[in-house]
C-alpha cells in the first residue's frame, strides 16, 4: 500500500473502501468514528424523515428534492458536505469549525455539535425545496 505525503499528514493511497449501505459504511469505519457516525445519521434522518438514504461517491448521503447532504469519517475529523456556508442564520455557529466552500469538519476529539447539524439539514432542505418550486414554475 503506497503513502502520499500532504500537508503534514499522511493518507493511505490503497484500494478505497465501497459500502453497499450506510450501516456497512459505519461498521467498517475506524472505531474512534463510529459513534460519531451514528450520531449524525440519527440526527440527518431525525431532521429530514423524508430523505431518501444512499451511498454515493462511497461515502453516506440523503436526497431530498435533490442531493441533501453527505456525510463521511476521515482520520481525525467528520465532513459534512455540502456545508451552508452562505447562511447568515448559521454562520457564527459554523465559525467554530474548519471547512472550505463546500465541507466542515468536526473533529473527532469533541462531541459532535448535533444541534448545528440539525440546523445546517434544515436549512439545505429549504434550499432544495426552493431549487424544486423554481424547476417546477419554470416548466409551466
Amino acid at each position: 500500500m503506497k503513502l502520499k505525503f500532504l500537508k503534514d499528514k499522511y493518507f493511505f493511497m490503497g484500494k478505497m473502501q465501497t459500502s453497499a449501505s450506510v450501516d456497512e459504511y459505519i461498521a467498517t469505519a475506524d472505531p474512534q468514528a463510529k459513534k460519531a457516525l451514528r450520531d449524525i445519521r440519527r440526527t440527518i434522518k431525525g431532521a429530514a424523515p423524508k430523505a431518501e438514504e444512499v451511498i454515493s461517491y462511497q461515502i453516506p448521503g440523503y436526497k431530498y428534492h435533490g442531493m441533501l447532504v453527505f456525510f463521511a469519517a476521515w482520520k481525525n475529523h467528520i465532513s459534512l458536505y455540502p456545508a451552508p456556508w452562505s447562511a447568515e442564520s448559521l454562520k457564527k455557529e459554523m465559525s467554530a469549525y474548519e471547512g472550505s466552500k463546500g465541507t466542515i469538519k468536526f473533529p473527532l476529539d469533541k462531541a459532535m455539535p448535533l444541534t448545528l447539524i440539525k440546523k445546517m439539514v434544515k436549512y439545505r432542505m429549504k434550499e432544495n425545496e426552493m431549487r424544486a418550486s423554481l424547476k417546477k414554475q419554470s416548466k409551466k
